[in-house]
């Protein structure tokens, strides 16, 4: 792999862009927009883990 001093998520929650609105989902937990119910998504577990572990491999 290559060195890495560091990582930082571009968000935590889906959220509205200037440029496109409601339209692009890229943060950690999606949201429904119309009840505000958040659902984590599979990049919020990954990042879970590998803050936990310090961005080691446990397996």
């Amino acid at each position: 792999g290559a060195p890495c001093n560091g990582y930082f998520a571009w968000s935590l929650m889906d959220n509205f862009e200037w440029a496109q609105g409601f339209s692009q989902r890229f943060g950690l937990v999606w949201v429904d927009f119309e009840t505000l119910k958040r659902i984590p998504k599979d990049s919020y577990y990954w990042y879970k883990k590998f803050i936990s572990t310090n961005g080691l491999d446990e397996d």
